[in-house]
């Protein structure tokens, strides 16, 4: 109970907190409850919760479906096609946490307490990593400074290379500061994350740092190589998450909506639901059927009714229970129409990516959008439920941070290349619960450089996909292919500058900053460099994803 009301006091400060919209008010917001009167526990549970719901939101929503891991079968434009424009996608929620996390900093500075400053910079890093991530040049240096000067109301955009620089220097900083072995006023219950546990905190600061040294892999190689080297050299010093046992994740409640995983069907009895309208992408699917990967079935139900291809005409009829008996004339008439192909296997089966045959894949008899289909995959049961032990908001995961220490061997940054390949699967197989089949699986797999680990680490981003679109694009790996239904006849690599909530509050340092992206071929109508198709920094110049 005591952990029910923690969550939902953290919910209500957060939602107060991203009632703010603009720059100009990020640090006014006179309908909230005010950061600075806040207990700092408080401050600290509800900045952890509101990364965590942003980085879910990422991760099974929108970006879940660019890196093809979910499909919807209505209402689908933005998650299957990436039907994105300057409307859409915002930063308002990211500056709000930035602005809590701030007060939450100033707050342990008076009180002296290194665990706070060490997890509120942990979480700055995190958040501002985001930013840059999803948008490249953006407000840092200026961004909470509206209170001390009106020529804070229009801050400048920083360079997206000094915002990397930036939240590296505050790692390294909150290394040193979650050394400790004893610290104050730590009330573990607040602590969402890791139970106030110092040690975990700090293996989180550094495998953050990891992360991002290897974002900077092909646009600083020997910056990247010095900083990962520095950290892959110094294990007493840089310790890192390593175990699953250490993962950085938050449970959802599962006591209301809000704070409850959001395919579940207890609070959201709709037929045509969040559960019923999403369905397992082929191109996962196909993959984790290639390697016979036991993750499948942890992620998936198998299809109820399957398709059989007989001899004859004018035949598709239900056979019992399980088996739908249709003729190669059928056949032929419902690729020709929707151009896609018929799926025949008998286990499970995943949508095609930005397919316009969605709703109707693989002779869907149920016509209205987001209900059941019988010879598709649904998720697995879990994801009905409103919590549960994998049910989780997943920040970063030993998985990722040994995937990331195999392409550093890889690239000659380290050693073990092939080890630390084996150790993330096998981390990301103790975190999903089927890591007593690890011995069996990887007999079958093959570590072959690059691809074989950014494929592995694409999978284990299962419901954190946003990292894995950050590794399509400096590395373009997996090698994925659009649909015909997609916006533009590639993959997005941006999130576009909001025209009402950032460029027309701030016209002249956002025009800057879209002045300084660069253009693909497939930026399409779009009329500015402002595309989610045009390379911020990270990008430019190194030839990749495309």
């Amino acid at each position: 109970m005591k952990k029910n009301i923690i969550f939902l006091m953290t919910l209500i400060l957060g939602l107060f907190i991203y009632s703010c919209e603009d720059l100009d008010e990020m640090n006014i917001n006179p309908n909230g409850v005010d950061p600075k009167v806040a207990d700092l526990n408080l401050l600290m549970s509800t900045i952890e919760t509101n990364v965590g719901q942003t980085v879910f939101g990422l991760g099974f929503g929108d970006i879940a479906g660019v890196m093809q891991h979910t499909q919807y079968d209505g209402w689908s434009s933005g998650h299957n096609d990436y039907d994105w424009d300057n409307s859409g996608h915002n930063w308002a929620g990211y500056y709000s946490i930035i602005r809590n996390d701030a007060d939450y900093y100033n707050k342990a500075i008076e009180g002296k307490y290194d665990f706070h400053k060490g997890v509120a910079l942990v979480m700055k890093a995190y958040t501002f990593g985001l930013i840059a991530d999803l948008w490249g040049d953006a407000p840092y240096e200026d961004a909470l400074k509206a209170e001390k000067d009106p020529e804070y109301f229009k801050p400048k955009y920083d360079a997206q290379k000094s915002i990397y620089e930036w939240i590296l220097a505050d790692l390294d900083t909150a290394n040193a500061l979650l050394s400790g072995s004893k610290y104050e006023n730590v009330v573990p219950s607040q602590d969402v994350i890791y139970g106030g546990d110092a040690s975990k905190w700090r293996k989180f600061a550094n495998s953050l740092a990891l992360r991002y040294y290897m974002r900077l892999q092909a646009k600083l190689p020997d910056f990247a190589q010095a900083g990962i080297k520095k950290i892959v050299n110094d294990p007493a010093n840089y310790p890192l998450i390593l175990l699953a046992e250490d993962d950085a994740n938050i449970a959802f409640i599962g006591s209301s909506p809000y704070d409850s995983w959001p395919t579940n069907t207890k609070f959201d009895i709709d037929p045509a639901g969040n559960y019923m309208r999403t369905k397992m992408c082929s191109t996962l699917v196909d993959t984790l059927q290639s390697l016979n990967d036991p993750r499948l079935g942890v992620w998936a139900n198998k299809i109820e009714i399957r398709l059989e291809l007989v001899p004859g005409e004018d035949i598709d009829k239900v056979v019992g229970d399980s088996v739908r008996y249709i003729s190669q004339d059928v056949v032929n008439e419902y690729e020709e129409h929707w151009g896609v192909s018929l799926d025949f296997d008998p286990d499970y089966v995943g949508i095609p990516p930005s397919t316009f045959a969605a709703p109707v894949y693989n002779l869907n008899p149920n016509l209205e959008q987001g209900v059941y289909n019988p010879h598709c995959s649904q998720l697995n049961d879990i994801y009905k439920e409103t919590a549960g032990p994998l049910l989780l908001m997943r920040l970063m995961s030993a998985a990722e941070v040994n995937f990331i220490l195999a392409e550093a061997a890889y690239r000659g940054w380290a050693s073990g290349a092939k080890t630390y390949f084996e150790n993330g699967i096998k981390q990301s197989m103790v975190a999903w619960g089927v890591d007593d089949k690890f011995d069996d699986y990887i007999s079958g797999v093959s570590y072959n450089g690059l691809e074989s680990i950014i494929q592995q680490k694409w999978i284990a981003s299962w419901t954190a996909a946003a990292e894995s679109w950050f590794d399509y694009r400096r590395t373009g790996l997996p090698e994925l292919k659009t649909g015909e239904a997609a916006k533009r006849d590639a993959l997005p690599l941006r999130f576009y500058y909001n025209y009402k909530g950032e460029i027309a509050l701030n016209p002249d340092n956002a025009k800057e900053a879209i002045d300084r992206l660069e253009p693909t071929e497939f930026i399409g109508d779009d009329p500015t460099n402002n595309s989610a198709w045009s390379k911020t920094w990270l990008l430019q110049g190194t030839g990749k994803p495309y």
